[in-house]
């Protein structure tokens, strides 16, 4: 097989197994005929059955691991060219086909992917005596959830696996992952919706490897890794925000469509819906190639490796950083302000910032910051009193667009709880559930739409107890 020969697509997460198996097409017919070794292997019978049920093995444990079903073999070749970030694939990604001499590189490699796909295994099997090879041509995956994968992004590679099936050319094959790229994108920022910034080795589950592109190993140790399980929540389930998640969803829907839009920062009382408002947006625009990457406050000296990353991507991203405050002594909103505007290179177009905060100035102020009154200041004050205020307030002034989400009052509050009582049909008269909604806010929290989540989530337990 002409695996060496391959031009655009060569480096591949858990290649090792792509190497195996075409050392085992092209030279098991030589096995025990007197060669002690092929290719710098030993050729015995024993050794390439071996090997043969080793390659079964790992199929196997990539279907545990990525939750396939099926032809393994297919959802294994599929899986290298979803994941492979090459010049062709982001280039496609979103936007579809491009043009260029890239595609008559791509075709040279997607002919030698069909003869992989199209491969008969029979001979092998008989000739190995390995008739256990039938097991992963029909495999039937385990209830057991992906560690890689979502169960809406395995059927979608399970189902590439299968269109491929029906290509009967390598230009129909070509033409069918480039609309996979399309509408899905490449690589972990296709294939999930929301991520988070890791440091230190990357720790891949057995049969998973990482590599420049995509596992995104630097210097620093900093990597990108999707979020595997994001709340399935939508901005339609929330209730008793209207009026902020239309002004949220105004500015995201003119940032996903390429028109100018703002950073956002969300701010107000806890438990009022703004980090779910940000799970929503991830979920409402992903379909249109948004993207959230969640940043913690002891990250922020990684922001300038996570936007050297991203920038020339096709996603747009929000870099989330959610429950965002400072203490005076903090200096880490000095890294999100150059970020954000101020520094000399310009923020790219497809990156906004967005995050919540409960502080409306999201840094501590003193009183002593204030001091007006002609006294003559403490020593250990500040003698630029003024500076100091506009130090700390122009991180909030870089915030184009503020929302503020408010406690509901008791009426706003009962009308939240009827409404999810309504949504996940509890029948109960309205007196008596008012009543005890009102016994759970005095001792969980106060009024707020967590709260009232929190008794329709009690209410609902204790009905499936009963």
């Amino acid at each position: 097989m002409r695996e060496q020969e391959l031009i655009v697509y060569r480096t591949f997460q858990d290649g090792e197994l792509l190497a195996d198996m075409a050392w085992l097409m092209a030279h098991y017919e030589e096995a025990g005929r007197g060669e002690a070794l092929a290719a710098g292997r030993i050729c015995t019978v024993e050794a390439v059955r071996a090997l043969f049920y080793d390659c079964i093995h790992r199929l196997i444990e990539l279907a545990g691991t990525y939750g396939f079903h099926g032809n393994l073999w297919h959802c294994y070749l599929a899986n290298l060219l979803v994941n492979d970030e090459n010049s062709y694939s982001c280039g496609c990604e979103i936007r579809g086909g491009i043009e260029g001499t890239i595609n008559e590189a791509v075709l040279h490699d997607i002919v030698i992917f069909k003869e992989f796909y199209d491969y008969d295994f029979d001979p092998i099997c008989e000739r190995l005596h390995v008739p256990e090879f039938a097991l992963i041509e029909a495999y039937e995956s385990s209830s057991l959830e992906s560690k890689v994968y979502n169960t809406r992004i395995c059927a979608r590679i399970c189902e590439l696996a299968e269109n491929f099936c029906r290509d009967s050319t390598p230009e129909e094959m070509k033409d069918t992952l480039t609309r996979f790229y399309q509408e899905y994108g490449v690589g972990k920022f296709g294939l999930h919706k929301s991520f988070r910034i890791v440091h230190g080795a990357a720790q891949g589950t057995k049969g998973v490897s990482w590599k420049q592109g995509t596992g995104q190993n630097t210097r620093s140790g900093m990597r990108i890794e999707p979020i595997l399980n994001i709340a399935h929540v939508n901005l339609d389930d929330l209730v008793g925000c209207e009026l902020q998640k239309k002004k949220l969803r105004d500015n995201t829907e003119a940032f996903v469509s390429g028109r100018k839009a703002n950073n956002c920062l969300l701010f107000g009382d806890a438990g009022t819906g703004k980090s779910s408002c940000i799970k929503a947006i991830a979920n409402e625009y992903y379909h249109r190639g948004l993207r959230i990457i969640e940043v913690y406050k002891h990250q922020f000296q990684d922001l300038n490796e996570v936007i050297s990353q991203i920038k020339n991507r096709n996603y747009k991203f929000i870099i989330f950083m959610d429950d965002l405050s400072f203490e005076d002594f903090e200096i880490e909103y000095k890294y999100l302000k150059a970020v954000i505007e101020g520094g000399l290179e310009k923020k790219p177009e497809n990156v906004l910032i967005y995050a919540t905060s409960n502080r409306r100035h999201l840094i501590r102020e003193n009183y002593g910051d204030k001091n007006e009154d002609g006294h003559l200041p403490d020593i250990r004050q500040d003698m630029h009193t003024s500076d100091t205020v506009q130090e700390k307030l122009s991180l909030v002034y870089r915030f184009g667009v503020t929302i503020y989400f408010g406690a509901p009052d008791k009426k706003q509050f009962q009308g939240i709880v009827k409404a999810l009582a309504d949504r996940y049909g509890i029948r109960r008269p309205p007196e008596e559930l008012l009543l005890e909604a009102n016994k759970w806010e005095l001792s969980h929290g106060g009024l707020s739409g967590r709260t009232a989540q929190q008794f329709i989530d009690y209410i609902l337990g204790d009905a499936e107890l009963e």
